[in-house]
């Protein structure tokens, strides 16, 4: 159940088009070991659209997952303040949830931001990056050392 939070006020519109980027952001999957495509679709507060899937490596440790490989691309090219995202996989049973190494990336650009996790059918259920990592660690932590 969705909190009343600006972090959950987004357009339709808007969700779909993030459900659907993720759903072809998957497609892209390199995931020869796994088999288990992820693909993500990062919205900026501007209204642009970044996608990313995982990117597995025969040296495990090397690999990337979508949700960072979207989160990358996008400070890349000059963006730091998102309000959503949106990812997929191929998980029919359960909603696909990000790992913890994605969730402490996200929680880097802010704890008010909106995550969609979905199935194939597209549902999803919301939570914002607080509700997924709580009490989290982040830049302004390290403000209080000083």
């Amino acid at each position: 159940m969705a909190q009343e939070c600006p972090a959950y006020v987004l357009d339709p519109e808007y969700i779909q088009q993030l459900l659907l980027c993720s759903q072809e952001a998957k497609k892209f999957a390199y995931c020869p070991y796994s088999h288990f495509p992820v693909g993500a679709a990062l919205l900026t507060r501007d209204g642009k659209i970044f996608s990313g899937c995982n990117v597995e490596n025969a040296c495990y440790a090397l690999g990337i997952c979508a949700e960072r490989t979207a989160i990358q691309k996008a400070i890349s090219e000059g963006y730091k303040d998102f309000r959503a995202i949106a990812i997929a996989s191929d998980l029919q049973d359960d909603f696909i949830s990000p790992c913890g190494a994605c969730r402490q990336v996200m929680r880097e650009f802010g704890t008010n931001w909106t995550v969609y996790m979905t199935k194939p059918d597209g549902t999803y259920v919301v939570r914002t990056v607080q509700d997924l990592l709580p009490a989290s660690f982040g830049p302004e932590d390290l403000q209080k050392i000083q």
